[in-house]
């Protein structure tokens, strides 16, 4: 048996059992190397979206770095075996300033490099992130750094754009009518989230603080909206205006959905509310669908 030096780090691991790599026969260089991705026969069908997804990477959102969730794809067609996924990557790469920029401009651009470098008719991007900004406490003017989860959504063509899509979901207030109601004193309040995605009309102007306009609308319909700093003349202004506007979910969806859908950069959009009921073990919910 060898007698190996435990000292060393390479006499440890071949006490723990690493052994030396095998000769071996397959090719190392690139142009020597099989492509089967780039095999073309008949593969029965074509393929509508293949790629990459659950794909962690920096993006700047506003005035902040945050951390994006991304998917990435094209279309296949029908006598290619494959994709090139590392083109994935590469295309995110080209816009990567210190984060990507997560905006339509820029993944737009993304997708453009991404459908010549793969050499297919259609490219995709969905990336979610999350929204931090300042915002001040209603009397005290504190300011403190709040959040929302954003959602950017594209498809391209040959022909342009076949889908743009910006989403958003936010936390708010809501105080029961109900409860309201039918109490001596007091009702039950909770916390609620709203959820939009909105199909966005691709021959808009879009505005460049649509977050904003989007959040705002999300947050004045309900009962009252979540601040990060509160002090107790805040805290006084927030509980009385929650009481002074109680609202169902089936309230807040519909008061949302008419401002919405009177945004001239809208062509439709999905909605849900939900609160996380302060009484009850479970959620409510309302959900609608809506094109203009």
């Amino acid at each position: 048996m060898e007698e190996l030096d435990l000292t060393t780090r390479e006499g440890r691991f071949k006490h723990f059992g690493s052994v030396e790599p095998v000769k071996g026969t397959k090719p190392t260089e690139k142009a020597e190397m099989a492509d089967l991705q780039n095999s073309k026969k008949d593969f029965l069908f074509a393929v509508e979206s293949v790629g990459i997804n659950n794909l962690s990477y920096p993006v700047v959102i506003g005035d902040f770095q945050s951390v994006g969730n991304f998917e990435l794809a094209t279309s296949l067609r029908r006598e290619e075996k494959g994709v090139n996924m590392s083109r994935l990557l590469e295309a995110l790469e080209t816009e990567n300033r210190n984060g990507v920029r997560l905006d339509f401009a820029t993944l737009e651009q993304v997708l453009k490099v991404l459908r010549d470098r793969m050499r297919q008719e259609n490219a995709e991007v969905t990336a979610d992130g999350k929204w931090y900004f300042s915002k001040p406490s209603p009397g005290t003017n504190l300011h403190g750094m709040a959040h929302a989860d954003v959602k950017y959504s594209l498809a391209l063509d040959e022909g342009g754009l076949t889908r743009k899509q910006f989403g958003m979901t936010a936390m708010v207030t809501t105080l029961c009518p109900c409860s309201k109601e039918i109490s001596e004193y007091s009702a039950h309040n909770q916390r609620g989230y709203v959820k939009v995605l909105i199909d966005v009309d691709p021959g808009a102007d879009l505005p460049e603080n649509h977050k904003e306009i989007v959040y705002e609308l999300l947050e004045i319909n309900a009962s009252s909206q979540l601040y990060p700093i509160l002090k107790r003349t805040d805290e006084k202004m927030v509980t009385e205006r929650a009481y002074e506007n109680p609202r169902f979910v089936e309230d807040l969806i519909r008061l949302i959905a008419y401002d919405i859908a009177e945004l001239d950069w809208v062509k439709g959009f999905e909605l849900e509310c939900r609160n996380e009921e302060s009484i009850h073990q479970h959620d409510a919910f309302s959900r609608m669908k809506h094109q203009k």
